[in-house]
């Protein structure tokens, strides 16, 4: 069987000449969470406190923030972090994004996405969902939205590093190293399976 990744190392490759940007692709598992729980805390204010939005309007928004994040996570993996281009750039550009990750699955610093990309990436959503949302709908998704997120990268760092002895864990690792040690074409989901077996890329189970 062909080897699909070069070393499990916690550690992998320099990836640029300037130790500045080097500095910049390495983050420890705990930024997003410092990052990002404040901006959680102060939509979910803005959204009760500020529009005023209704506790059941609130409750359903951050449902339907949770839920669509689960399928962007699943969009950007696939069709995204996963499309090969052709030129010599963007190749370099998948490997930054995408492909050490593979090469290097259990690179300890190289497992949550960095700031540099997570802080536009957060502000380009938001924008785009405040041109479709009006307030009262828009902080309770928004803020679900980024709990979402939250939990990707964490749980995406314990998927390599952690030791699951609960069977749902385990069974989202194992979709997960499915993911990396055979078939990188399938598994795409990190924090749920669900848009996996809604389109049709999961793993198949096998037949006892």
């Amino acid at each position: 069987m062909k080897k699909n990744y070069v070393s499990n190392s916690t550690e992998s490759i320099r990836m640029f000449k300037s130790n500045f940007l080097e500095t910049f692709s390495k983050v420890h598992w705990t930024v997003p969470m410092i990052l990002y729980v404040p901006v959680v805390l102060v939509f979910a204010y803005l959204g009760l406190f500020v529009a005023h939005t209704p506790v059941l309007t609130f409750l359903g928004m951050f449902a339907a923030g949770l839920l669509s994040w689960t399928l962007f996570e699943y969009v950007l993996h696939r069709w995204i972090f996963h499309y090969v281009p052709k030129a010599k750039w963007a190749l370099r550009l998948h490997f930054i994004f995408h492909g050490v990750h593979h090469d290097y699955p259990n690179d300890m610093k190289r497992l949550v996405m960095p700031p540099s990309v997570s802080i536009p990436l957060a502000f380009g959503v938001y924008f785009a969902l405040r041109a479709l949302m009006p307030p009262v709908y828009l902080y309770p998704f928004f803020s679900a939205f980024v709990v979402g997120y939250i939990i990707y990268d964490t749980m995406h760092y314990a998927l390599h590093h952690f030791n699951f002895k609960g069977e749902f864990w385990k069974k989202i690792k194992k979709h997960h190293m499915l993911h990396h040690y055979s078939d990188a074409s399938k598994g795409f989901g990190v924090s749920s399976e669900l848009w996996d077996k809604v389109l049709n890329s999961g793993f198949p189970k096998k037949k006892n």
